[in-house]
């Protein structure tokens, strides 16, 4: 039977609101908050995976320009999908949550085997944490309805590609907690 984790990815207020703002990203938050609602409920951790600069230092910030910087107020989860004290927090200074961070450990020390990734961007650190845990043998779900872009092409491409090469099963936030509600 799988060992599941639920992994919110950067869904701050820089993100959702902020400086990078991505309006299309309001949409998954609904159905986010339900699937995590329901990991709670079934005993699934749930682990937050943000974004946290430091200013004047991270390569990102030149790319993209200031955004997630520490201490800020848009480095903070959205109000919607607030951490738990059961929660857990990664933060990460690159795309992805694995780099440099103690993802990896975590989900060992949970025996987790299976991960459903939610978040945005589909096409940057969401794709970038799905392949290094397919790197490091998870098995990975992402839930297509829970992820998202700042373009439709850029998501579509994001899903494919995650698909197509390293075997991502991409699944709707009603199939998975279906799938969680069934299997536990």
């Amino acid at each position: 039977m799988p060992k599941y984790a639920v992994l919110v990815i950067d869904m701050l207020k820089d993100f959702i609101y902020g400086s990078l703002r991505c309006e299309r990203a309001l949409n998954i938050i609904p159905n986010i908050k339900k699937l995590v609602s329901t990991a709670r409920d079934y005993r699934i951790p749930v682990i937050y995976v943000n974004d946290s600069h430091i200013k004047g230092v991270d390569r990102e910030l030149m790319l993209w320009g200031p955004h997630a910087v520490r201490g800020t107020e848009g480095s903070e989860v959205i109000d919607d999908l607030k951490p738990t004290e059961e929660d857990f927090i990664v933060l990460k200074r690159r795309y992805s949550g694995f780099f440099e961070t103690d993802l990896d450990l975590l989900l060992r020390e949970l025996g987790v085997d299976t991960l459903i990734l939610t978040g945005i961007h589909t096409h940057i650190c969401v794709m970038h944490t799905a392949v290094d845990a397919f790197y490091r043998g998870y098995n990975l779900i992402v839930v297509k309805d829970a992820v998202e872009a700042f373009s439709e092409e850029y998501h579509r491409l994001g899903l494919e590609f995650m698909e197509k090469f390293y075997g991502v099963k991409l699944v709707s936030s009603e199939e998975v907690i279906k799938l969680i509600t069934m299997t536990i």
